[in-house]
């Protein structure tokens, strides 16, 4: 209690004397800054993994046109009325919420009937109820159009068109404008003042002055190094009264390694950075093996201000630089392999592949061209010109992408030398699982094709699945047919049925004419009797009709066992065709190799990869564990102290293909093909497909082009949101018609061009924004309260930057400052990540703290950390009481305290004045005003004879006074 008097006391010194020297701060709503954010995430969030939900599993019965128990499930409206049960949910209470109960089948009612929805998808309903069920507003909302609208856009909500949005800014050419004149020129000290001058100057509103030496050095220090100065650091920069002093003061800031560990941060929340998967199944190692590699990579590429281009394209396609690659070996540098980390260390999900592929494109869009591309995986961008055609074209670049078994080593050749038995033990560890895979590729194939019979009927009666998750089908491998090559045959026949195959079409009129008769086929109503106008018929394979016609089936049974003949038939020759012509590629006979590629061929469900062995083996307990086994020995040892790094790669498919559309995004719902190629809002001109390869690298260059209108501009805005609080754009992210306009646009648009023309480099950009007067003016007016109060009616946001905006520092700062005070700070770069929570927590910077995605620390979200669950554009502020309390409870700032303590530069000061003096140099960076050297001796003096300043309590009491200072705004706030 006594220590929150105190710090009260403190805090309210300093306002006090803030206030007097005219310093009011702004008047900020933290809690709500924020807000539009939030909204717009519930939107996202709602768009993609909600709505499908309704529209592929409800609203059939529910819907516009049939409204069963009164319930319409197709609006906001139908949900919050409910039906003859009444309301459907209730926000904030998934336990209240019948939609929650009926779906998790846990009372009378079970919806939908026809089968319980995957465990994925009640979990986004249960989180959508849980966050108060929002994002589906009123331009979504079906319930008042006519059946026939409805009808008519069912599953595909009609979104903008490409020709409609031309004239958005954001999509316009980026164009150097004319730099504005403004009156006052002495404040004008890089381009960016005359922008934000003109504005400000055509509002009647009075710039702040410049900031003090001390407190500017401090801002710059945070926003460059996230780290506060040393006292040796402030007094030479307030000594120095040469004109260009800040100038290389920047630079200094810019040439250290603290540089690239504070930017290289903020990149890895728009990466989405996380040192563990997510949902992982069985005994699957949840841990990314070798993660840290792409933290590390990104550090080192902000050091060096790698252009941001190249930046770009080494993220999504370093593997395909022929510039990068060694000459040597012709293998990728491995330098730059690390960076693929971008697209491989997101979120794993445990039903579909394409969920993975959905994060990458999110990431990809959201992250470089501020775009929400993954709204349009199941209809058309309903606000943007995104149509599902574009988001399809880009599922299939990242489908022809896959990651390789181990991933490779980054490490030259010349440095294998002390990882010799690390290598050594990797190679027998990856060896014995390569045996283990080919031994069950082998054994699988063996199966499939003795009962391929058996899987032919079996396909046929097996209705494709959406979202086909194979860990739900758990069987006896020696006894059942797998689920997984079921499901195979089902889609096959599917495919078949739609387009015409000449071996299976016979199979199919087989179907057809069995549909009256589950058991028999009369010979009235067989369709391949033995005529000459049926075996003459090019549209299907002789051999089979002949077969058929030879022995005609009974049944379906009888009919797969000649199919299986066939097969076998086949299959003898070709083994003689090898044996005759060892580098054959086809067999002599047309209707022969027809039946052969239709078998065997790369489309047929026989034909299984070793990288699509782990699918099949994961509905069996015994070799899921075993596989997981196998693989946990490469993977513990790739991510053992011992490891050499290896990058999370990503490599070309073996046959890139180009993707299907999924109706409403149902994958077991194809349609037609779609080219791999970039945005067509992005496109001037005729867009050409991608040529080469999956179409990574095309479309990285596509990304990192002068002439795409985004990704200069969405580099550029989110470098001004972390020296300013706030972007031009306030909406990160999202630079489409729904996020705001910028503020100045033609200051974005001047950054923007200066960015390309220095070649991209980043710590350009910094010296242009942090050498302006803009950057370099007070957080707060000294001027009369009635200039303020006029700033503040006319401007309240600030968003004209009439002055500094103040900062809490963020988690990672506030963290690394702590510990940088206390002389505790283990300044190590690089290198496997390290428990930051543990009882003894390494004193390493944040940014090399272990991050884990399914478990992350409570402290982490208190302090408003970014969920590594998808790109986060900014973070949230909030004020909340869990923070305050883990500060002055928690034992991680009791320790910095006790080390702060015992700082030479504290128990070298002979009185006590002394002491408190020193420690306000080493916490501000400045002397300790004579109020504080009172306020703080009368505390301290008045301490009991048995409480000195070394009393070995836990807490003494001048430790109980440092821990005030250390929770002052004045520490946790960059003015």
């Amino acid at each position: 209690m006594f220590i929150a008097g105190l710090l009260a006391v403190v805090i309210k010194g300093a306002e006090t004397a803030r206030v007097a020297q005219g310093q009011v701060p702004l008047a900020a709503d933290e809690q709500t800054s924020g807000q539009s954010q939030i909204d717009r995430q519930a939107s996202e969030f709602f768009e993609k993994e909600v709505r499908p939900i309704f529209v592929e599993h409800c609203q059939s019965c529910h819907g516009a046109k049939k409204q069963e128990s009164n319930l319409r499930l197709d609006s906001p409206t139908g949900l919050t009325n409910g039906g003859d049960s009444g309301a459907v949910i209730v926000a904030n209470s998934p336990e209240q919420s019948l939609l929650i109960e009926v779906v998790r089948y846990g009372g009378a009612i079970k919806m939908p009937p026809r089968g319980k929805l995957p465990e994925q998808a009640i979990a986004s309903l249960e989180k959508w109820v849980t966050t108060g069920a929002k994002g589906w507003h009123a331009a979504s909302d079906t319930s008042s159009a006519s059946p026939d609208d409805t009808s008519k856009t069912r599953g595909r909500l009609v979104g903008v068109t490409v020709e409609a949005t031309r004239d958005h800014w954001a999509f316009q050419p980026i164009r150097s404008p004319v730099i504005p004149a403004v009156k006052t020129v002495e404040r004008v000290a890089t381009p960016v003042d005359a922008f934000i001058l003109a504005r400000l100057e055509a509002a009647g509103i009075a710039p702040s002055p410049l900031a003090d030496r001390r407190t500017l050095l401090r801002r710059a220090m945070f926003d460059l190094h996230g780290l506060p100065p040393t006292p040796a650091e402030v007094t030479a920069f307030e000594e120095d009264s040469e004109p260009d002093a800040f100038a290389r003061v920047v630079q200094r800031l810019l040439d250290s390694p603290r540089y690239g560990e504070r930017w290289g941060r903020h990149w890895l929340d728009v990466a989405r950075y996380s040192d563990t998967k997510g949902y992982v199944r069985l005994n699957e190692n949840p841990r990314f093996p070798s993660s840290w590699t792409y933290r590390d990579y990104v550090i080192a590429a902000f050091n060096s201000d790698l252009p941001f281009d190249k930046f770009i394209t080494e993220q999504l396609a370093a593997d395909l630089l022929e510039e990068d690659r060694d000459p040597n070996t012709d293998n990728a540098n491995p330098r730059s392999l690390a960076a693929l980390g971008f697209l491989t260390l997101g979120p794993r999900f445990l039903n579909s592949p394409h969920d993975i592929i959905d994060d990458r494109i999110d990431v990809v869009t959201r992250g470089l061209l501020g775009l929400t591309v993954s709204c349009a995986r199941c209809h058309d961008h309903k606000f943007d010109p995104i149509p599902t055609r574009d988001y399809y074209s880009l599922h299939g670049v990242f489908a022809s992408s896959v990651e390789p078994r181990i991933p490779p080593l980054i490490l030259p050749a010349s440095q294998h030398g002390p990882f010799e038995k690390y290598l050594a033990e990797l190679h027998r560890r990856s060896s014995q699982l390569d045996a283990y895979l080919q031994q069950q590729h082998a054994a699988l194939t063996t199966s499939f094709r003795a009962k391929f019979a058996e899987y032919l009927v079996a396909g046929q009666r097996e209705p494709v699945q959406a979202n086909f998750l194979a860990v739900m089908f758990l069987i006896d491998a020696s006894k059942d047919l797998n689920p997984v090559m079921v499901q195979r045959w089902a889609r096959f026949l599917e495919r078949a049925r739609r387009q015409h195959d000449p071996v299976f079409a016979p199979w199919r009129e087989l179907v057809q004419a069995n549909a009256s008769n589950s058991t028999t086929l009369s010979a009235k109503t067989a369709p391949l009797e033995n005529s000459p106008k049926r075996t003459g018929d090019p549209r299907l394979n002789s051999l089979v009709v002949a077969a058929l016609a030879k022995s005609p089936p009974q049944n379906l049974t009888e009919a797969a066992q000649i199919y299986a003949s066939l097969l076998h038939e086949v299959d003898q020759r070709w083994q003689q065709q090898l044996q005759q012509t060892p580098d054959a590629t086809r067999l002599d006979e047309p209707a022969w190799e027809e039946l052969r590629q239709s078998f065997f061929g790369a489309d047929s469900p026989l034909t299984i990869s070793l990288d699509d062995v782990e699918e099949f083996l994961f509905v069996d307990a015994t070799t899921q564990l075993q596989l997981h086994g196998q693989q946990r020995l490469v993977t513990d040892w790739i991510g053992s102290p011992e490891a050499a790094p290896h990058a999370m790669a990503l490599e070309e498919a073996r046959h890139p293909a180009d993707s299907r559309i999924f109706i409403r995004g149902n994958a077991s719902n194809p349609g037609e093909v779609v080219p791999r190629q970039f945005l067509a809002a992005l496109t001037h001109g005729e867009r050409q497909p991608f040529e080469h390869g999956s179409g990574r690298l095309e479309l990285a260059r596509a990304i990192a082009s002068a002439d795409n209108p985004l990704t200069a501009r969405v580099l550029v805005n989110r470098v001004w949101m972390h020296h300013f609080g706030a972007g031009l754009v306030r909406t990160p992210s999202d630079f489409g018609l729904r996020g705001e306009r910028p503020n100045h646009p033609e200051l974005l648009n001047h950054l923007a061009s200066r960015f390309i023309a220095s070649g991209w480099s980043i710590k350009s950009l910094h010296r242009e924004i942090m050498l302006s007067s803009t950057y370099r003016q007070q957080s707060s007016f000294v001027h009369e309260a009635a200039a303020v109060r006029h700033a503040r009616t006319l401007d309240p946001e600030n968003t004209l930057l009439w002055s500094m905006n103040r900062r809490r520092l963020d988690w990672e700062a506030m963290r690394d400052a702590l510990q940088h005070v206390s002389g505790q700070l283990d300044l190590k770069m690089s290198g496997p990540a390290v428990d930051l929570f543990a009882a003894q927590p390494a004193p390493r910077r944040s940014v090399y703290g272990f991050i884990d995605r399914q478990n992350l620390p409570g402290e982490l979200r208190t302090f408003d950390f970014a969920p590594p669950d998808a790109s986060s554009p900014q973070r949230h502020h909030s004020t909340v009481p869990q923070q305050a309390l883990f500060l002055m409870n928690g034992p991680f700032l009791k320790q910095q305290v006790k080390s702060l303590a015992v700082r030479p530069e504290v128990t070298n000061s002979t009185t006590l004045a002394d002491k408190i003096d020193a420690v306000h140099r080493l916490l501000f960076g400045r002397q300790a005003r004579p109020a504080e050297l009172t306020l703080g001796s009368e505390y301290l003096s008045s301490m009991a004879d048995d409480d000195p300043l070394d009393a070995p309590q836990f807490f003494t009491r001048w430790e109980e006074y440092l821990q005030v200072l250390l929770l002052s705004n004045e520490f946790v706030f960059i003015d």
